[in-house]
C-alpha cells in the first residue's frame, strides 16, 4: 500500500511539475510579446518616431505606445523616467514625470502643508507642456482622495474629490 501511495504521488508531481512548467512558459510568452509590441518603433506614427529621436537623441529604455490620435513614450532620460506625448503630426504636446514633494515650488509644498495635514501624498507628477509647468498631486486619508492641480507656482486647485469605499 505504501508503494502505490508513492507512485501515486510521483505521478502528481509529474503532472503538477509539467503543468506549472507550461504555465510559466505561457506567462513567458505572453510577456515578451507585451513587451516586444509595445517597444517597437516600426509600430508607431514614424513622423513621431523622428521627431522624439531628434529632441532626446540620449534615451534610453524607450517602450512606445500608439493610441488613438497620440503616441505616448515612455524613456529613462539622466536616469530619470519620463512620458512624452505626441500628436500624429510629430508635435511635442506634453512631458510627464514623477517627482517627490520636495521637487515642488515651495509655495505649493507649504501650501500642501498648510492646508491637507491630514492627508499622505500617494501621487505627484510635473506635467510641462506649451511653455507652462502644471503639477498635479493625490492626497489621501482614511475615508477621502482629492487630485489637486497647480494654479501658477503658488496655489492649488481641487481637480476631482472621492470618498473611498468602505472594505
Amino acid at each position: 500500500m505504501n508503494t502505490k501511495f508513492h507512485e501515486l504521488l510521483k505521478k502528481t508531481n509529474m503532472v503538477v511539475s509539467k503543468k506549472s512548467i507550461l504555465s510559466i512558459a505561457a506567462v513567458l510568452m505572453m510577456g515578451l510579446s507585451v513587451f516586444a509590441a509595445k517597444n517597437d518603433e516600426r509600430d508607431v506614427n514614424q513622423i513621431v518616431v523622428k521627431s522624439f529621436h531628434k529632441e532626446f537623441t540620449n534615451a534610453k529604455n524607450i517602450k512606445w505606445e500608439q493610441k488613438t490620435g497620440y503616441v505616448k513614450v515612455e524613456f529613462s532620460l539622466n536616469d530619470q523616467v519620463l512620458f512624452a506625448y505626441y500628436d500624429n503630426d510629430g508635435k511635442l504636446t506634453a512631458i510627464v514625470r514623477n517627482i517627490v514633494s520636495d521637487q515642488l515650488p515651495i509655495s505649493l509644498l507649504t501650501s500642501l502643508k498648510k492646508e491637507y495635514t491630514g492627508y499622505w501624498i500617494s501621487e505627484l507628477f510635473e506635467l510641462a507642456s506649451d511653455d507652462q509647468t502644471t503639477y498635479y498631486v493625490t492626497l489621501e486619508n482614511a475615508d477621502k482622495k482629492i487630485v489637486l492641480r497647480s494654479s501658477g507656482l503658488d496655489a492649488w486647485d481641487v481637480y476631482s474629490k472621492s470618498r473611498k469605499e468602505v472594505q
